[in-house]
């Protein structure tokens, strides 16, 4: 399953800057992202109907953490949504995960079909799906 260098197609100009969520609480969600999953606060915005913190490790793809404060019915859990991360230790951060007490539907282990990259699956405190891979 692993592709050449030479067989990707040629990096474009336009570049996904970020993903948003819906958080329920936003204080324990950043408090995952950046203390759990290593990542900084990179912006806060507030908004008359939401406020929003941006998340994301330098130089890559951040993540919009949002919670609308204008006492609308949103449906923050168990959206279905995956967010993959890159990581360097896929184990070490899956075990700060299961420190927090959060559901990890596959610990990150070697996956054959993925060129035995380390890859597991846990949740966020929204029930976001969380995909580590190691390299």
């Amino acid at each position: 399953m692993s592709v050449a260098a030479t067989d990707r197609p040629a990096k474009a100009a336009e570049v996904l800057a970020a993903v948003g969520i819906g958080v329920a609480d936003l204080a324990r969600a950043e408090d995952f992202y950046v203390r759990v999953l290593g990542m900084s606060v990179q912006q806060r915005i507030k908004l008359p109907h939401m406020d929003e913190v941006i998340v994301g490790h330098p130089g890559r793809t951040s993540v919009v953490l949002m919670h609308w404060t204008d006492g609308s019915d949103r449906n923050y859990r168990a959206n279905p949504v995956k967010i993959v991360f890159y990581v360097p230790d896929a184990k070490g951060v899956m075990d700060k995960i299961r420190a927090e007490g959060l559901p990890i539907s596959r610990d990150a282990v070697a996956s054959p079909d993925f060129g035995d990259r380390i890859i597991g699956l846990a949740e966020d405190p929204d029930g976001y799906v969380i995909e580590l891979i190691q390299r």
